[in-house]
């Protein structure tokens, strides 16, 4: 019979019948199938709360800058830099021997107005936009070259029809605005994985047009290492063979696969209601597990969870890396957005980091 104790927010599995012992950690369990990561925050990587570094260097052998080096955190001003944090957060993964990636260079969103806007508040040329991307690029990746092992060089840049997202880069820059950008991280650091970062990739028309943006970075002979599949799903979305084509569908490319920021919705969705006033009524809805998760739905999640990882067991030799979108329920976006207050449940460590039966559920798959 196999049992579990947890001590410490490590679960450690038991052999009753033959009297055996083993620490199951998440690391230790996939390491010979692909590295498994998190997003960190400030808090985290500061070490504040010794509960939470213990829990991440003992599960995780890679971390993903969740804020820290997104251009309004590091680049707030056209010639202010602030590296306090995204120093901490390189120190503190070498420190625990963790493959350090960075998050995200160029995106649309969380990217300071002055960016894209001259003295006088118009909008400025390509040439100049270009400069911007170059120095705030080149900055960035070579104050860490060769330490953060690889970047999301561009975030979400396409539409739900596979046609280029109307970002200020694209309006400005032009549809080769992907292709200036990974061409000045490769300069940057020519021994960096440089990948591509986008979600709802499973979506057919969506998934072309990041075949046909990745060709284009090939055919202009430019490093890219892999497509990141954000994977934010929910209990029954999406299909897991649309999740399976995606892959097949990539891995044809000559390129590998990273699970970026992964993590499993388990409240009604929302999403139509963002940035909405939404009613006392309407919020306790909305938000119908408040104090906790009842068990037909942790059964309904820890199904899902290992639904998913049996694919990404199957299609491991493609896949590099699963990183979670957060370390436990109390740090996960989804207790705030699309609704600010909400109680989720979309990840395999409690609110007190202890692990969840999704927890044994995912790595239990190892051990059958």
């Amino acid at each position: 019979m196999l049992k579990s104790i947890n001590i410490f927010g490590i679960s450690v599995y038991c052999f009753w019948s033959t009297i055996l012992c083993t620490d199951a950690t998440l690391k230790n369990v996939f390491k010979d199938d692909f590295l498994i990561g998190t997003a960190v925050s400030i808090e985290q990587f500061y070490e504040q709360d010794i509960q939470q570094t213990n829990l991440i260097h003992t599960h995780f052998n890679s971390i993903t800058s969740e804020n820290t080096l997104k251009w309004e955190m590091i680049h707030p001003l056209a010639n202010e830099y602030t590296f306090e944090a995204s120093d901490q957060f390189v120190l503190f993964g070498e420190k625990h021997q963790m493959v350090i990636i960075g998050h995200a260079l160029i995106w649309h969103q969380q990217t300071p107005a002055w960016v894209f806007e001259d003295e006088q508040g118009n909008t400025v040329d390509r040439d100049t936009l270009l400069k911007r991307m170059r120095n705030h690029i080149h900055t960035l990746v070579d104050r860490y070259k060769d330490r953060i092992h690889g970047w999301d060089v561009v975030n979400e840049a396409l539409n739900e029809d596979g046609t280029m997202r109307a970002s200020p880069w694209m309006k400005i820059i032009g549809e080769d605005y992907v292709i200036k950008a990974f061409q000045f991280a490769h300069e940057a650091d020519p021994n960096a994985e440089l990948y591509y970062n986008d979600y709802d990739l499973h979506n057919p028309l969506k998934r072309a047009g990041a075949v046909a943006l990745i060709h284009k970075l090939q055919e202009h002979h430019l490093s890219i290492k892999a497509i990141g599949l954000q994977e934010h799903n929910t209990l029954d979305w999406p299909l897991i063979q649309d999740i399976e084509e995606t892959i097949m569908t990539f891995a044809e490319l000559s390129i590998k696969v990273n699970i970026t920021e992964l993590d499993v919705d388990v409240l009604p969705q929302a999403w139509h209601l963002q940035n909405m006033h939404v009613s006392n009524e309407m919020q306790d809805s909305l938000n119908p597990y408040a104090k906790e998760l009842p068990d037909s739905v942790n059964q309904a999640l820890s199904k899902r969870y290992a639904e998913l990882f049996n694919v990404y067991l199957k299609y491991s030799p493609i896949i590099e890396r699963i990183t979670f979108w957060g370390l436990t329920d109390r740090n996960s976006w989804l207790n705030d957005i699309p609704i600010k207050g909400r109680t989720n449940y979309p990840l395999l460590f409690d609110r007190q980091g202890q692990s969840k039966s999704v927890f044994n559920a995912v790595i239990s798959l190892k051990k059958q």
